[in-house]
């Protein structure tokens, strides 16, 4: 594994946690279907900070260009974490009889589901410009 994927995994980790404890707090708030999309929000805005400043090499794209090409990657990675958190919180863990933590455990299934996905399409879109190859 390269060190800039490790790095990836760490800084992701972060981010999953950020998304993972915002979703628990707007539980409060909102439904679970809701706080997971909400919650992504968040954990897309620190996701992003993290991988630019500590993942991969400088582009040569704006700001703005990047944060919309690392959310619109995130949203479709989206497609795969809602429906797995909410696949497993609200039909397969009942059929199941699972219930230690059930919302919890589904949510980070679906947050990490999307890693492998989600790293080569930030090195290869998000972060890539002419003359850099992003494998920092």
């Amino acid at each position: 594994m390269s060190k800039q994927f490790l790095r990836f995994l760490a800084t992701g980790g972060v981010a999953a946690a950020v998304n993972l404890a915002s979703r628990y707090l707007l539980n409060f708030f909102m439904s679970f279907e809701a706080a997971v999309a909400v919650a992504f929000v968040f954990g897309v805005s620190t996701g992003y900070a993290l991988a630019k400043t500590f993942v991969f090499q400088r582009s040569n794209q704006t700001v703005a260009t990047e944060f919309r090409r690392f959310a619109t990657l995130n949203l479709t990675a989206l497609a795969l974490v809602w429906p797995i958190s909410v696949g497993l919180a609200i039909y397969i863990f009942p059929a199941v009889k699972f219930s230690w933590h059930a919302t919890d455990v589904a949510h980070f299934i679906g947050v990490m589901s999307p890693a492998m996905f989600s790293y080569f399409g930030h090195r290869h879109y998000t972060f890539k410009s002419a003359g850099i190859s992003g494998t920092g």
